[in-house]
């Protein structure tokens, strides 16, 4: 069974089940997210650092962020989550209600944080989970209770929390060189990447083109066949390994890609 959203619309709380076999992909993560392991596990990275969330873990996934993943069931088993969706104007909604307000940055930097085991988180969960059944959805009112809830926990348990959750500035104008360089290998839209440097789409590529001399998309194309390049030719690393986290679709499309570059299969290099 994949993810089921538990809600008609706009999911706010949703429940993932997968059997036997993983499943890989990246993503662009436009809110916070609340997650709980139940089975299974998730290996999740940034592209600088790597975390692994096993069962009974807690997770805070930060918004305005680039992640790949793995989700691996258990053996003989299922991959089993909860993920709870802190939208911004329900956190903005939030802070005028409470008062809570940032008042500094937050020092971590990392796109994914593991919470420590917190009997309240487990019992926050535990009481979404039935939401899972087919024949019950939640209604509006009490999904925003829930929220609330979520929000009122992670605060009474890791209060310096706040700081992230009611940040509400959207990303400034930085290094898009350098940015790029970080993370080339995510197969995002050139809108995300425009958004995280702080630019319009269109200020971007004209920024882009200024500093490479070349289109974003040709310039992705040909970054990440350099680094396939290395990786294969140093590292003795197999095109099936590789391709999706350099940002290919398929395999196909990167062997391709490949040859044409370099004259050759990468199976031949």
């Amino acid at each position: 069974m994949p993810t089921k959203q538990l809600h008609s619309e706009r999911p706010k709380m949703a429940y993932s089940c997968y059997h036997t076999r993983n499943r890989e992909g990246e993503q662009f993560v436009p809110e916070h997210i609340f997650g709980y392991q139940i089975s299974g596990s998730m290996m999740m990275s940034d592209g600088q650092k790597e975390i692994v969330f096993n069962p009974d873990d807690f997770r805070f996934i930060r918004r305005n962020n680039l992640v790949k993943f793995l989700k691996i069931p258990a053996p003989n088993g299922d991959f089993k989550s909860v993920s709870v969706y802190l939208d911004q104007q329900t956190l903005r909604n939030f802070s005028m209600e409470y008062g809570f307000k940032a008042t500094g940055h937050y020092a971590g930097g990392d796109a994914a944080i593991k919470l420590p085991p917190q009997p309240l988180y487990k019992s926050f969960m535990e009481s979404i989970i039935p939401y899972q059944s087919a024949d019950i959805t939640i209604d509006d009112k009490l999904q925003d209770l829930k929220l609330r809830e979520a929000i009122l926990i992670l605060l009474q348990s890791k209060p310096e929390i706040k700081d992230i959750l009611f940040d509400f500035n959207e990303p400034g104008k930085i290094d898009l060189e350098g940015f790029m360089e970080k993370n080339f290998h995510f197969n995002v839209q050139l809108k995300r990447f425009a958004y995280l440097t702080g630019r319009s789409l269109a200020t971007f590529k004209r920024d882009f083109e200024k500093i490479y001399h070349i289109t974003p998309s040709r310039w992705l194309q040909q970054r990440r066949l350099q680094e396939a390049y290395y990786l294969i030719k140093e590292k003795g690393k197999s095109a099936s390994d590789i391709y999706i986290d350099l940002g290919f679709e398929d395999l196909s499309h990167f062997s391709y890609a490949f040859k044409n570059k370099y004259g050759v299969a990468p199976s031949r290099l």
